[in-house]
């Protein structure tokens, strides 16, 4: 008896070592991710299939007039994204500044039944109403980077982190007083429109930063995300502030005024740090021009189709055990300096 149990139990072992060896095999062949032997069937398909096809959805895109680089970035992102997949429809709506364009933008989607639409508003609250109606015709609204009002006009919300981009940016000039030691530094801003809350969540985050390392901002201008303005704000400044050690410039598009100040006064004495993540300041940085810059992707829209996609095929992020999209997503503010230009620069838009 006692042999023949050792028997089954070696064949039982032998069995279980070639099954074992098989699913190995299957798993270094497979295109899907590899999963543990408690995974259920359901389950890897479920992290596993998203980009491959399935239903046919169509998706109502509307954006913001391309009058500026990143703009422009964020719309030709969401049209690139889409083509990407077989089992995507969109219908884009033109580009505008007028609220109440788009307004009736969204209503000729509502009426055209799509299954879902990406939305960055020209006005988060006086496009609320419109996507809470969205929302109530069963149609998931994906907000981006500018927020509605009410919790109820949007399935998910992708957002870049504009107190995070001024933490990012604080935290590095800390770094670089640090690293050359400066004593008593001259630290400047050079803002966007102040009246807008992404300014001053972008300024509150730099100088919340800076408090970290005992340093604040002595010398600071507004412009208005324009060339023009950038010029005409970083000229002001060079006047008043005779000696810099280092400037933030919210934003790349007006960077290229900033940086034509800059040259015009051959001034560059100070480590000069950017915002948003422009490809022209990325080879600025790789020439040496330029000490970093801080993102604030624009492929928003991008990840707003992916997302509108998923939300209408009934399915989660692949990544996360939830099965759900999440309703809110916050983009990193990441700096990207020389060591690490090249990772981005291929992602960065034309100012």
């Amino acid at each position: 008896m006692s042999h023949t149990l050792t028997t089954r139990r070696r064949l039982r072992a032998a069995s279980g070592a070639a099954l074992a060896a098989l699913l190995l095999a299957a798993g270094c062949t497979s295109n899907t991710p590899e999963s543990s032997s408690s995974d259920s069937e359901a389950d890897t398909k479920a992290v596993s299939a998203n980009d491959d096809p399935g239903k046919k959805v169509v998706i109502g895109f509307s954006g913001p007039a391309a009058d500026h680089g990143w703009l422009a970035a964020i719309n030709s992102s969401a049209l690139e994204e889409a083509k990407k997949y077989s089992d995507v429809e969109l219908k884009t709506a033109e580009g505008t500044n007028d609220a109440n364009q788009q307004i009736s933008q969204i209503e000729t989607f509502i009426n055209d039944k799509v299954d879902a639409i990406v939305l960055l508003p020209t006005d988060g609250a006086a496009l609320t109403d419109v996507a809470v109606k969205a929302m109530e015709a069963g149609i998931p609204v994906i907000n981006v980077d500018r927020e509605f009002s009410s919790p109820f006009a949007a399935r998910a919300t992708i957002l870049g982190d504009n107190y995070g981009m001024g933490v990012s940016a604080g935290t590095y000039a800390c770094k670089i007083v640090e690293e050359k030691n400066l004593q008593d530094p001259v630290i400047a801003e050079i803002a966007g429109l102040d009246s807008l809350p992404l300014t001053q969540d972008r300024s509150k985050g730099f100088k919340d930063a800076l408090k970290s390392c005992g340093q604040t901002v002595d010398n600071r201008v507004a412009a208005e995300f324009t060339v023009e303005t950038g010029e005409e704000a970083a000229s002001n400044l060079l006047q008043a502030a005779p000696k810099i050690d280092i400037i933030w410039n919210h934003d790349d598009d007006q960077g290229v005024g900033v940086k034509a100040a800059f040259d015009n006064a051959d001034r560059h004495e100070f480590a000069f740090i950017g915002g948003a993540g422009s490809a022209n300041a990325m080879r600025w940085i790789q020439d040496g021009e330029m000490e970093a810059t801080v993102l604030y992707p624009p492929t928003q829209a991008a990840d707003g189709i992916r997302l509108a996609r998923l939300v209408a095929q009934n399915k989660g992020l692949s990544d996360l055990v939830q099965v759900e999209v999440p309703k809110r997503i916050v983009l990193n503010a990441p700096v990207v300096t020389k060591e690490n230009v090249d990772q981005y620069i291929d992602r960065g838009f034309e100012s």
